[in-house]
């Protein structure tokens, strides 16, 4: 029997075998990693982690990178630059944000958008801003807004970070961790554990909250990262091992009454 004549899967392919064609940023980055860089290393340079990467070569991702990917090769190749934190600081400056698929009514996707709520200053009412592990490593900025924002009225803020569960430093729960009626504390299926910092610690123990001002103090220090501050301010409590990596962060502001 004739074996029956496979469907071509629409995927851009070249060479008898039907080996994928490399896009710009998949090119670049074999580059990067023929000079001996790992993915890992080459996702620390461009603030992204190794599975996107990985993505360049097998989904044809990366083409918000290529610019960044190709002054980091040049810088590579033409004055020997190894050092990743370096090659971190000459590719920033060139990556652009992701776009997201259009809403209705646009014509085209628009940047890559954060959930929040309108910024307020009623008392009582609140702002709210999340961003996840791509937007976390490269620092977070856009969860500044309602830090800005509550540190110009004088309000307070309170976080809720998702980790690796092995990468708290306190069991689950407990008192000295994250004070509270609830304790705050949300096991996941994937292996991270979200915790709440900030609230209120119960009845008729005030509004909690940390003052808005102190943290803004915080990220201006760790140079408008977000990420850094919070991470940091949780490795100086001793919450949090030295080294962990946020997977999703929420940071939450309000004016109290």
């Amino acid at each position: 029997m004739t074996p029956r004549r496979r469907r071509s899967t629409g995927g851009r392919r070249s060479g008898r075998r039907g080996t994928p064609q490399q896009n710009e940023a998949a090119r670049l980055t074999q580059e990067l990693m023929d000079a001996g860089f790992t993915k890992k290393q080459v996702g620390e340079i461009i603030g992204r982690n190794s599975s996107l990467v990985s993505q360049f070569f097998t989904k044809g991702k990366g083409q918000s990178f290529e610019t960044a990917l190709r002054h980091v090769v040049q810088s590579v190749q033409a004055d020997g630059i190894t050092d990743v934190d370096q090659l971190r600081q000459i590719a920033q400056p060139s990556i652009t944000r992701r776009a997201a698929r259009a809403l209705p009514g646009e014509r085209v996707g628009g940047k890559a958008r954060v959930r929040t709520k309108d910024i307020v200053e009623t008392p009582g009412h609140s702002v709210m801003a999340r961003a996840g592990r791509q937007h976390l490593a490269s620092g977070g900025s856009r969860l500044s807004r309602p830090i800005d924002e509550m540190a110009r009225i004088g309000g307070a803020l309170a976080f809720t970070v998702r980790a690796k569960k092995g990468a708290f430093t306190m069991d689950a729960g407990r008192r000295d961790d994250s004070p509270g009626l609830r304790r705050n504390v949300v096991q996941r299926r994937d292996g991270t554990e979200e915790r709440a910092y900030g609230a209120s610690q119960g009845a008729g123990q005030g509004p909690g909250g940390f003052s808005a001002r102190e943290f803004k103090a915080r990220v201006d220090a760790a140079g408008g990262d977000v990420t850094a501050a919070v991470t940091a301010w949780l490795v100086e409590t001793g919450r949090l091992q030295p080294g962990s990596q946020l997977t999703h962060l929420e940071v939450r502001g309000w004016l109290a009454p």
